[in-house]
């Protein structure tokens, strides 16, 4: 009986140990998701590397360096809309057409007045991607 509560404590460390290392919860800041996420909401995310992104998926990826100001979130919320692979929809005018090279991604916040996407920003790096978000935490 004690063994196996040992046993069973040690399973449920493990498990939490990967959480920890798979999950993250961020806050959302803006408002370049509304009416999806609001600001001050809270998501979960887990991290997955580019390859298990779908379209239409709520991603989260650090901002490319020297496009916004130090005083911006360390991380953005958009929708993936392209893949590798896939043609850049017209929503995105300075791509649209061509298609997403290796290793990148193309996407877009719900709010596309108040959105810094790759409308601005252009393809994304697969190393900026911190994961996709699962669910909302809190409003």
């Amino acid at each position: 009986m004690i063994r196996t509560a040992l046993v069973l404590l040690g399973m449920l460390g493990v498990a939490v140990g990967l959480a920890r290392t798979r999950l993250v919860a961020v806050t959302v800041e803006g408002d370049s998701m509304i009416p999806t996420l609001r600001a001050g909401d809270r998501v979960l995310v887990v991290k997955l590397p580019l390859r298990w992104v779908r379209r239409r998926q709520l991603v989260v990826f650090a901002p490319p360096k020297g496009l916004l100001p130090e005083s911006e979130p360390p991380w953005l919320i958009k929708r993936a809309v392209a893949l590798p692979g896939d043609v850049v929809p017209a929503e995105v005018p300075n791509l649209a057409g061509t298609r997403v090279p290796a290793d990148r991604f193309v996407v877009l916040g719900d709010n596309s007045a108040r959105s810094f996407d790759s409308r601005r920003a252009g393809y994304l790096a697969a190393d900026t991607l911190l994961g996709v978000v699962v669910r909302r935490l809190s409003a």
